[in-house]
């Protein structure tokens, strides 16, 4: 494979790494520039590794990648090498946080691998840094440090606190004896380790310019101990007031270093409620202090700004919360794949995030459902989905409140939930604040999908095949300048000619001024990820916070980018081939062209040309590869990379729609072609799979196409709107019978003993969105009604035994 940007040579590029092993304090724009003009140095010298994509510094290539915000990470630098008598220190932009950068001392090992230790930050997400060898003089060496959310890191990364009982109780009736700290030893090359405790406070008036987020060492747990990988204590008072430090975490540190010192080599605990080490009034009566705490909360919020309004609709299903993958991801918290483990949720068995924070406050939403797939509301139990002021995965600018990933949420939103739920019996308080919101305004995404050989199907439901090859616009849209393209390449036969067919080999995307990110197809590599049009590694980690986007990736595989509008793809191998699927939100409608369509409902006009002109949806195969063929992107536009001899020639100086490739539009069915049998019995009647055997030759091919379609047609099922007519509250002194609140749903209510029901005894959510009949009510029965039923009961029994009698004397 030859790693060039554009027409150049090997010659040159051998020229521009001589040029670098001559002299590394060069700048790599002067190096590049001289030879191939300033629009090649970009990929070329990056591409040698040697230079960022802005060509004006040395760019590091480090290992790990990746870590906790909250630092500690060695990470080797591999693509250069110093010496032994450099003075390394190592500075990070921290963005958001008034854009200052945080030094680091750096130290070369025995074989002059330079070493960095990530700091501290508030913010996650991909962060540049540099190098200096001169102890900070010049800082000539720079890369990227990609910061990640403390709960996404790996198991290496963590220790765990422990407890017969439950230590976030530690302190309440029926708690104590041993906690328990267990870490990853081999992380820490020392021999014996220091244990401090470190706690996190906001300062400031919330929503304001002084606003402050902090991590504050409060003191050592303990000194000099053995690095076995566990330690137990029973917590004992300690010497100063750390009362007000509700929340905190634990760090593990070699002992060679002072108390609290920044920026070293450690391993973070999980973040987690102090409970363990507050004052003798927690433990002398925790549900009185901790009443006290969650209505001073409850008076705060009182204070603040009304989030609740700002906030997406939940999705009214379990099935539309996991299909709606552009808008709503997975609660690690309770995640119904890995045994619905849900602690704060009891009752549900998944929940679901809005993945974007409201744009104003960087509030979130969190979405839970029961067993029936069903939402559950806090109105009607403590498991409801509850909405979050602080977003858990934050949001930039992280420097305003609350948007710190995961310790605004836990600062906002999860020590309050311990003062109000777990610790007192005032739950109500934290409902009243963090009510579910239902899902009557809650529109669902349209989606298009693309697949085999290729079939198009798109927003308005118009299914076409349009095999042709080269480079072509899917959808953009003048919205929010959001860009997916694709890229085809001719199938093989099983005998190893090429068939008269195509398949999509790669897909990048963009979104106003969001990093682009190309998927491609490799026969070697299955699926590559570039992040502007750099191979990226999700060996670290499978959740990214880029620009304008995040980036989730499967264990098998499977690809999804969310951009900031709510617009998803989802990308996956098929049968040798792409599987594409874009989900838009009800936003997008009328605002989409390409391949897929004009979002609107009709699928008369999804047939629009580049030009605008539009034909008839009954077109012929022919007039339909006209069609698609008008839709191929040009180079001033494309989005792809083209770093191979390959893909130079075949797409970045050929056409974009090879105009001389034909493919076979409607492939004869031969009686007497053993493969047309197997075809009927693979496929029935979807002409996808139908089409794609008989073009390829390949029943595995012709199964991938018809699973392809299976999945888009229970997509779209999922997707489907759903009526909601909204919470119905139970009769005071009453009782209902049941919390589900969709179409057809019925619910009855009954009073309680010494009450009587006005209004209607059940009531049907109807198609109109209002539920039918009147509210019910349970009022007192009166002292004369009492009376007149008393009597009327006794009445009857009295006619009972009379009769009975009168029965007995006549027999």
């Amino acid at each position: 494979m030859k790693f060039i940007g554009l027409d150049v040579s090997f010659l040159i590029l051998s020229t521009l790494t001589a040029l670098w092993n001559a002299g590394a304090q060069d700048s790599c724009a002067d190096r590049c520039g001289e030879l191939l003009g300033t629009c090649s140095c970009q990929v070329t010298c990056q591409s040698l590794g040697i230079c960022c994509p802005d060509y004006t510094e040395f760019c590091l290539q480090i290992s790990p990648y990746s870590g906790s915000l909250m630092g500690g990470k060695d990470f080797l630098i591999n693509n250069t090498a110093f010496k032994a008598s450099s003075v390394l220190k190592c500075s990070v932009f921290n963005i958001y946080r008034f854009k200052q950068k945080i030094i680091t001392s750096g130290y070369v090992d025995n074989d002059g691998k330079a070493h960095c230790i990530s700091p501290l930050l508030y913010e996650t997400g991909f962060i540049p840094f540099e190098v200096s060898t001169n102890n900070g003089s010049t800082f000539p060496y720079s890369g990227t440090w990609l910061s990640v959310h403390h709960n996404k890191v790996s198991d290496g990364e963590k220790c765990t606190l422990v407890n017969e009982t439950k230590w976030q109780y530690y302190g309440t009736p029926s708690t104590g004896g041993n906690l328990t700290l267990t870490w990853t030893h081999q992380t820490l090359t020392a021999t014996h380790i220091n244990i401090e405790v470190w706690g996190y406070q906001e300062t400031g008036d919330s929503y304001s310019e002084n606003w402050m987020a902090e991590w504050k060492y409060l003191y050592t747990l303990a000194r000099e101990i053995p690095n076995t990988g566990k330690y137990s204590f029973i917590p004992v008072p300690t010497e100063g007031n750390y009362s007000a430090w509700h929340f905190g975490i634990l760090r593990i540190i070699p002992s060679k270093y002072f108390d609290g010192q920044s920026n070293i080599l450690s391993i973070w605990s999980s973040e987690h409620a102090l409970a363990w080490h507050l004052e003798k009034d927690f433990r002398n009566d925790p549900n009185a202090w901790a009443s006290a705490k969650c209505i001073e909360w409850d008076r705060k919020e009182e204070l603040l700004p009304n989030f609740l309004e700002e906030i997406i609709d939940c999705p009214c299903t379990l099935a539309q919360a996991r299909a709606d993958t552009g808008r709503f991801h997975t609660d690690y918290g309770c995640d119904i794949e890995k045994g619905s483990v849900c602690t704060y949720h009891p009752g549900a068995v998944h929940c679901v995030r809005a993945i974007q924070a409201s744009p104003q406050y960087g509030a979130g939403q969190q979405c839970c459902y029961d067993s029936t797939g069903t939402q559950i509301l806090t109105h009607d139990s403590t498991g409801g989905s509850t909405p979050d002021r602080g977003h858990d995965w934050g949001s930039a600018p992280f420097l305003k409140p609350p948007r710190i990933p995961g310790f605004s949420h836990w600062l906002y939103d999860v020590i309050s939930f311990y003062y109000c739920c777990l610790w007192s019996d005032n739950c109500d308080f934290y409902m009243k604040r963090r009510p579910s919101s239902d899902c009557r305004t809650y529109r669902p995404p349209r989606a298009a999908s693309a697949f085999g050989d290729p079939h198009f199907l798109t927003f308005d439901g118009l299914n076409f095949t349009f095999n042709g090859l080269g480079e072509y616009t899917l959808v953009e849209s003048d919205l929010t300048s959001l860009r997916v393209q694709g890229r085809t390449q001719q199938a093989h036969l099983p005998n190893g000619t090429w068939a008269q067919g195509t398949g999509l080999s790669a897909v990048a995307m963009q979104e106003n001024n969001s990093d682009v990110i190309e998927v491609r197809y490799s026969e070697d590599l299955n699926l590559e990820v570039l992040l502007n049009q750099r191979v990226l590694s999700f060996s670290e980690q499978t959740w990214m916070d880029l620009k304008g986007l995040f980036l989730y990736s499967t264990p098998d595989q499977n690809i999804t980018v969310m951009f900031s509008s709510g617009a998803g793809v989802e990308i996956r191998e098929s049968g040798g081939f792409l599987t594409l699927t874009v989900l838009l939100p009800e936003k997008f409608i009328n605002h989409t062209r390409g391949l897929f369509g004009v979002m609107n409902g009709n699928p008369e006009d999804d047939y629009t040309f580049k030009n605008k002109t539009t034909m008839s949806v009954h077109a012929s195969p022919q007039q339909v590869f006209g069609f698609g063929a008008s839709w191929a992107i040009e180079n001033g536009t494309s989005l792809f990379t083209y770093d191979t001899e390959f893909l130079l020639n075949s797409f970045f100086h050929g056409e974009k729609h090879n105009a001389s490739f034909l493919p076979v539009f409607t492939p004869y069915e031969d009686p007497a072609d053993p493969l047309v049998k197997e075809m009927l019995s693979l496929c029935g009647s979807d002409p996808f799979c139908r089409f794609d055997v008989l073009t390829t030759r390949s029943p595995q091919v012709g199964n991938s196409t018809r699973l392809s379609h299976q999945n888009h047609k229970l997509l779209v099922e999922h997707l489907k709107p759903v009526i909601s007519c909204g919470w119905l509250e139970h009769p005071t002194n009453g009782r209902k019978n049941d919390t589900n609140y969709l179409l057809g749903s019925t619910i009855n209510f009954t009073c309680n003993v010494g009450y009587e029901l006005t209004g209607s005894q059940e009531r049907t959510c109807q198609v109109s969105g209002a539920w039918s009949g009147d509210t019910p009510q349970c009022r007192p029965v009166t002292a004369i009604k009492q009376v007149i039923i008393i009597g009327s009961v006794f009445g009857i029994v009295g006619l009972a035994v009379l009769a009975r009698l009168g029965y007995l004397c006549r027999k």
